[in-house]
């Protein structure tokens, strides 16, 4: 058992007077993974249930060869185990990759509302992307140290952790909240049903659609601000004759092949794009509406050279800095903007499918919730699945995030120009399934692959197509 907060000024309150934030997180599950503890127990102050312990452990185990060297005396531990400690409330550790200044602004909103019910929100962010985190949390489950929720895109991506039933049956829980009757558009929650049953709570609709262009940046060049691809195009070769940078691009593989679905939908067309990545048409991959696609990402290539930064935010931050032109990146940075205290229609433009093809590729992100043996965290976890699908969760979260709620039912007459041109695109029906739902992870990674050889070299665009055509032709 943990030591409550009580407990824990009680303690420092005899050795100094004081007390004892900055050792312990404020959740007080144990040390934070920010501290630099001494104590050997790198993989406890990621992963070890601290409720194991009892107080004296506790005490004796991690602030013994804590920082400074402090130590309790037996005096000081007995003390601590007499104070009177309140019932625990629920406490359940949340894995996600939300590390941007905008993404943990998003992600606060889900731990105030958990808070606020009572219970303890444990933040198990991993920095890097979900390329990065997925692999680490998919170990944690197969590994027998499961965290109790974690996020993962909507799509493929845990279909083996369910097949190996390793992941909680939310089906009771979508039927007591009407998730059918409310969740928009309904392959969400198909994304999230497995034979008939449902794994997943879908939190938001996020698209790859969208180019996001600075106004400065343009002002400065002298220059009129683009209002689709084709006049982005036209720009770029005076804007680089004047040294300038007229493409953000980060160095992650996730950011460049995402950058080229877009130009996908925006320049080969819907049909094509789903011939492709639905149908599996391998034809179509090779014909002139892809050769396309591949021209433009090549001339994209050249156009972000320079860019010299790896996370995606860095890159928004380009161009809300005014250092570069455009950004082709999901509803996400619009959390990098409104962070900045950025204006849509002031100080920057959002162009659904490069301003050329209007229309959302419904995606976004969901929570998985891994099977507990213990009841009382079974009976947590779905209380929390429930939350994050309540109404004022919904706006609170969404809005701070840039993307869309995935319930129509909400008050959202306080959204930026961005956000309605997604809720107008919405409601039109020019939405699209995301790739994500309809290519396994292998596939997805394969482009992945392919599309950070393209962007990091020299390799011709026809090349790029051709391995490409190979990759959609040995998709299932």
């Amino acid at each position: 058992m943990v030591p409550s907060g009580k407990a824990f000024d009680a303690v420092f309150a005899v050795q100094h007077g004081v007390g004892f934030p900055d050792i312990f997180s404020a959740n007080g599950r144990g040390p934070s993974r920010h501290e630099n503890l001494e104590s050997g127990r790198e993989q406890a102050k990621r992963y070890v249930d601290w409720r194991n312990y009892n107080v004296i452990g506790y005490f004796y185990n991690v602030l013994e060869t804590g920082r400074n060297g402090m130590k309790l005396s037996k005096m000081t531990a007995l003390l601590a185990m007499s104070v009177a400690m309140p019932a625990a409330a629920t406490e359940l550790e949340v894995t996600h990759w939300w590390t941007s200044g905008g993404e943990a602004a998003a992600v606060a909103k889900f731990a105030e509302a958990w808070t606020a019910a009572g219970n303890t929100w444990v933040d198990g962010a991993i920095a890097g992307g979900g390329d990065t985190a997925r692999p680490i949390m998919i170990s944690r489950i197969l590994g027998g140290d499961p965290m109790d929720a974690f996020q993962f895109n909507h799509g493929r991506q845990a279909e083996e952790l369910i097949a190996a039933g390793l992941l909680l049956d939310l089906t009771d829980v979508a039927e007591a909240e009407g998730w059918k009757d409310i969740v928009n558009p309904p392959n969400l929650l198909d994304a999230c049903t497995v034979d008939g049953r449902i794994y997943c709570a879908p939190v938001n609709i996020h698209s790859w659609q969208w180019m996001w262009v600075s106004h400065k940046f343009y002002e400065d060049a002298g220059l009129p601000v683009p209002t689709n691809w084709t006049e982005f195009a036209a720009s770029a070769p005076e804007l680089v004759a004047q040294g300038k940078l007229p493409l953000a691009m980060g160095g992650q593989p996730w950011q460049q092949s995402g950058a080229f679905g877009v130009m996908a939908i925006a320049i080969a067309g819907n049909d094509a794009w789903l011939a492709v990545n639905r149908d599996k048409d391998e034809a179509v991959a090779a014909g002139p509406e892809y050769t396309a696609v591949f021209e433009a990402a090549a001339l994209a290539r050249e156009w972000s050279r320079g860019s010299n930064v790896q996370d995606w935010n860095q890159a928004t931050n380009l161009v809300i800095t005014g250092a570069a032109g455009a950004q082709i990146m999901g509803d996400w940075a619009q959390g990098e903007f409104a962070l900045a205290g950025q204006v849509a229609g002031e100080d920057y433009s959002c162009l659904p499918g490069l301003g050329m093809n209007a229309v959302l590729d419904a995606g976004g992100d969901a929570f998985f919730f891994p099977a507990q043996d213990d009841p009382e965290v079974t009976a947590a976890q779905k209380e929390l699945a429930a939350m994050l699908l309540s109404p004022p969760v919904q706006v609170s979260f969404n809005a701070a995030k840039g993307s869309l709620p995935i319930r129509g039912d909400v008050d959202l007459g306080a959204v930026n120009e961005c956000t309605r041109i997604g809720l107008d695109l919405l409601a039109s029906g020019n939405v699209l399934p995301a790739g994500t739902v309809l290519l396994t992870p292998d596939t997805v990674q394969l482009t992945n692959d392919l599309m950070t050889e393209f962007w990091a070299t020299d390799m011709t665009a026809a090349d790029a197509q051709a391995r490409y055509v190979e990759i959609i032709a040995a998709a299932n």
